[in-house]
């Protein structure tokens, strides 16, 4: 059983005058924010402003970077060359640091966004441009799938590799998400991300789509903040999680 776990979720994608999420909701349950930075989602107000809350909130600023894909969402695969995708990846991380420093805090761990996430699964080079890119700013863990190219990536480059499973994604019996585009992408309801999420922490297992049981050892937990109801989910998985004596804690020190 664990007896602490990390939850995050994805921030800030709001742009301009949309808004995606209740951020301000958010910041007060969760323990990591993946923060936009500008590329799938988010503006330099947008992004201010989610690490002002998360610094007064106590939660560690991460930089959730994405392809360059505002009209997709950066949920559509982009054959980027490696040394470009390295370089987009060092910019938005920069972009967000000067952010988190005006708020009093720092960036303290990268996540990629939709497609870029999923690519480094098993994209060898894309995920070693990823590293890339984060060893060019500094020596920051990076989030990901248990068993991607991306983790393998990141440790190769001196990176700390973080493990990482979601609360409210459909699993394939190959440990992977199922694609959005498939059924079961989504869990339905708060029962069923409550269920996954203490199953995680007490027993290290996840239940595939097709009933597979799935060993995962994570350290964070994410609940996606685009999710419908997020706000109840991720308020319930923190109620249930702390009733159960297993402290929601940050992975990264503070």
């Amino acid at each position: 059983m664990s007896t602490e776990l990390d939850l995050n979720s994805d921030l800030g994608e709001g742009f301009g005058v949309w808004r995606l999420g209740d951020d301000d909701a958010l910041l007060e349950v969760v323990s990591s924010a993946n923060v936009a930075c500008g590329f799938h989602a988010g503006d330099a107000s947008t992004m201010r402003r989610v690490c002002v809350k998360a610094a007064e909130q106590g939660v560690v600023v991460g930089a959730q970077v994405s392809y360059r894909d505002l009209s997709g969402f950066g949920r559509r695969f982009i054959d980027v060359e490696p040394g470009q995708l390295a370089d987009e990846v060092l910019y938005q991380i920069g972009a967000l640091e000067a952010c988190a420093r005006a708020a009093g805090t720092r960036v303290g761990y990268v996540k990629p966004h939709g497609a870029l996430y999923n690519t480094a699964v098993r994209h060898a080079g894309q995920a070693a441009a990823i590293a890339d890119g984060v060893r060019a700013f500094g020596v920051l863990p990076v989030l990901g799938l248990p068993g991607s190219e991306l983790l393998a990536a990141a440790e190769r480059a001196g990176l700390e590799p973080v493990f990482e499973a979601f609360a409210d994604r459909g699993y394939t019996p190959e440990a992977t998400l199922v694609p959005r585009s498939q059924p079961g992408a989504l869990l339905g309801s708060t029962a069923e991300v409550v269920e996954r999420a203490v199953r995680l922490a007490i027993s290290g297992e996840i239940v595939a789509v097709d009933g597979t049981v799935l060993k995962v050892g994570a350290r964070s937990l994410c609940l996606h903040g685009d999710t419908p109801g997020a706000v109840e989910m991720a308020r319930s998985v923190h109620d249930e999680l702390t009733a159960r004596g297993v402290a929601v804690r940050p992975f990264v020190a503070g």
